[in-house]
């Protein structure tokens, strides 16, 4: 069976779009501003529903800013759908992030938020961006906890961490 053209360009479109849903999750943790606003186009709409309704590039100041009191974030993806249709695209992402911080008598708690993110996309000069989204709030909880300190915690939320590799480190 010979493939096409155009399957060649769907796969490398979708393979695109997961790479900036990737890029989301790493521009969270890592507080990377730019990263973040990559993934948006400039003029897309974000739902978050009570938390947050603006733009895009609004939600990423406003995200990051708002984890800045946290000690730690980790935001996981997957159930991937996408669905491609020339330059417009829409996918559902299920999300799992996990943050950890103090409150004000100096507990530690894990709060655990499970969702979806409902994505419009739409490839402009050749790049795929949402340009619009809408967050499902599916769960929550969150639980005090002891931390385990079995292992000093090495990942860092700036441009300093392990993963903004420079070329001549393996």
């Amino acid at each position: 069976m010979a493939v096409t053209e155009e399957q060649i360009q769907t796969l490398l479109d979708r393979d695109a779009i997961l790479i900036q849903i990737r890029n989301y999750a790493r521009s969270v943790d890592r507080l990377d501003h730019e990263l973040g606003k990559a993934v948006f186009h400039q003029d897309a709409r974000a739902d978050y529903g009570a938390m947050y309704q603006g733009t895009g590039w609004g939600f990423i100041d406003w995200c990051l800013d708002s984890h800045l009191h946290l000690s730690s974030h980790s935001h996981q993806f997957s159930n991937i759908s996408i669905v491609i249709e020339g330059d417009q695209a829409r996918s559902e992402t299920y999300g799992d992030v996990t943050v950890q911080f103090s409150d004000a008598e100096g507990i530690v708690n894990v709060l655990r938020n499970l969702g979806r993110y409902i994505d419009r996309w739409e490839r402009r000069d050749g790049t795929w961006r949402i340009s619009g989204r809408k967050y499902v709030h599916e769960m929550d909880y969150c639980v005090p906890v002891m931390a385990a300190q079995m292992y000093k915690m090495t990942g860092r939320r700036d441009r300093l961490d392990a993963s903004y590799f420079s070329d001549n480190e393996s």
